[in-house]
């Protein structure tokens, strides 16, 4: 972290903002597609969606839907037919990357993925390196969802927890501070205004919006709260209209399961990694057929306990939810989260 320093940018000229940064880097910015809001690279011609959160994460800037791993081909010893050699080719270099506009939910999202992908003991290189050469530029959230509950989480609509840069629309324009230093450095290339004069109303529109949002459960004693309801049929009953078709786990910020295969043509192939989600019933099959969590009651148990119950237990208390909501808005048959946490809390409570 380093001291924030601040900068102002006048509406007007936040189209000239956003080109400057894709001059020298690749940029992704939320832009809307009809009713769908989602996070690709700017282009000329393209007109970024900062107004509302976007449809899905900006996980997909670091962490591909699919991306090849290597390559590899399989290759006949001239001198003994019967022997092969393969011969593997890998990229894992990453371009420069800077995300604008992401809410603070996207970046706090991010942490979940670093303490899963950023081990010491066995990193992924692949994300490593986009995730080193990325910058994420976060909006406050001036106009949270109704789906929105990032506070009950831990988190504020004007969190800077995994950002570089902080972006709060002010009256006549964006007022920016610096969260790290490779956020500094960025701005002190652009030769924007000095912001100060426009700190104490930046102060006040971040504690409008955190006033706008409520906290509709308590975390404290979830983790022992879903262990005691583990073997009961309180899963059933919640996720009796649940379709299983994994939409929660594909937009959700913090959700990182893959799958790995090998796809081949003649003698040569490549090796991918493509997003996957524990609300599958294929996710847990297993080569015998044996599936240990064959409904998708279970699942979504897993799904719940891992976010609040298995992943603070193993990291410090770091809860892997982020609180976006995206979850509950985009659900096909509404089931809402808080809801299912509010009512086990009290199931909890009256088996106690």
């Amino acid at each position: 972290m380093v001291m924030s320093m601040s900068w102002f940018i006048p509406e007007n000229e936040f189209d000239i903002f956003v080109k400057n940064l894709s001059k020298k880097r690749r940029l992704f910015v939320p832009v809307k597609e009809n009713s769908i809001v989602r996070f690709v690279e700017f282009k000329d011609g393209i007109k970024p969606y900062f107004e509302k959160q976007a449809t899905s994460s900006a996980k997909n800037t670091i962490f591909p839907q699919t991306e090849t791993l290597f390559r590899f081909e399989y290759k006949k010893d001239p001198k003994d037919l019967k022997k092969f050699s393969v011969e593997i080719s890998e990229t894992i270099e990453a371009p420069e990357t800077v995300v604008l506009g992401t809410r603070p939910c996207d970046a706090r999202g991010f942490l979940v993925f670093d303490k899963v992908f950023l081990n010491p003991k066995h990193p992924d290189i692949y994300y490593q390196n986009r995730r080193e050469k990325s910058l994420f530029i976060t909006m406050t959230c001036t106009d949270p969802e109704p789906t929105c509950f990032c506070k009950a989480v831990g988190s504020s609509p004007a969190d800077s927890l995994g950002s570089d840069i902080l972006i709060t629309k002010v009256k006549d324009g964006f007022f920016v501070e610096t969260i790290t230093e490779k956020g500094e450095k960025l701005l002190n290339e652009l030769n924007l205004k000095d912001g100060d004069a426009y700190s104490k109303e930046a102060e006040k529109v971040k504690d409008e919006a955190n006033e706008k949002l409520e906290s509709p459960f308590d975390t404290k004693g979830l983790s022992a709260d879903i262990l005691k309801l583990f073997n009961t049929n309180f899963w059933e009953k919640e996720l009796a209209h649940c379709l299983s078709c994994g939409v929660c786990t594909y937009l959700c910020p913090t959700c990182y399961c893959f799958n790995i295969t090998d796809e081949t043509s003649d003698s040569e192939g490549e090796r991918i990694r493509t997003w996957d989600a524990c609300m599958f019933f294929h996710f847990t099959l297993e080569g015998s057929g044996h599936n240990p969590r064959p409904t998708k009651a279970e699942r979504f148990r897993n799904r719940v306990g891992h976010k609040f119950s298995y992943f603070p237990d193993r990291y410090d208390g770091m809860i892997a939810c982020c609180g976006c909501g995206r979850c509950i808005k985009s659900c096909p048959a509404s089931v809402d989260i808080r809801k299912v946490i509010i009512d086990l809390k009290e199931a909890a409570n009256e088996s106690a």
